[in-house]
């Protein structure tokens, strides 16, 4: 039910915080694909846990998109019991329509770590693309590039969930106090 996604680390591993130690989910939310990300912060590194990418059907109605997200992503919260969630704010878009279903998915997203008691926190597009790449107009293959290389991973994410786990990459660095 989770949806696709890739696991360098023990399940286990990532449940055993201890105070030096923070767990933080970065979503990426999408009407069709939502990205997911799992990152462990010890002592100033940051190691990736899980990521992957929540498909929904084009031909579903969107109430079940929205069902099917809200889901999965409570499962993954469940699952990794994660100290923080990440999440990137709304930024401007000539489509309003998109606008508005991205906002309702953020909603879904909000609440299912709401549920958890777990903490949210924001970032724009343009915080998270200075935080991993330095550079605030960064393109996606260059995010992908280096969450790969933060990261240590063999392979580039996919680009939603890439871009999730850049959100939580940038909160693991830095971390807001005000949540939302």
């Amino acid at each position: 039910m989770i949806g696709e996604g890739s696991s360098s680390n023990p399940i286990g591993d990532a449940m055993s915080c201890s105070n030096s130690e923070s767990v933080i989910v970065g979503i990426d939310p999408g009407s069709r694909i939502t990205g997911y990300g799992i990152v462990k912060k010890r002592r100033g590194d940051v190691f990736h846990i899980a990521h992957g990418e929540i498909k929904t059907g084009r031909v579903e109605p969107f109430s079940s998109c929205l069902q099917k997200i809200f889901d999965a992503l409570y499962e993954i919260i469940q699952l990794y019991t994660p100290d923080a969630v990440s999440l990137e704010n709304i930024f401007y878009g000539k489509n309003v329509k998109s606008l508005v279903k991205l906002g309702h998915v953020r909603g879904v997203a909000i609440l299912a770590a709401s549920k958890h008691g777990i903490p949210i926190f924001e970032y724009t597009p343009l915080e998270v693309k200075k935080a991993v790449v330095g550079y605030g107009r960064a393109e996606k293959s260059q995010i992908q590039m280096m969450v790969k290389a933060i990261l240590k991973l063999h392979e580039q994410p996919p680009v939603d969930a890439s871009d999730a786990l850049a959100n939580a990459i940038c909160h693991a660095n830095f971390i807001k106090v005000d949540p939302v």
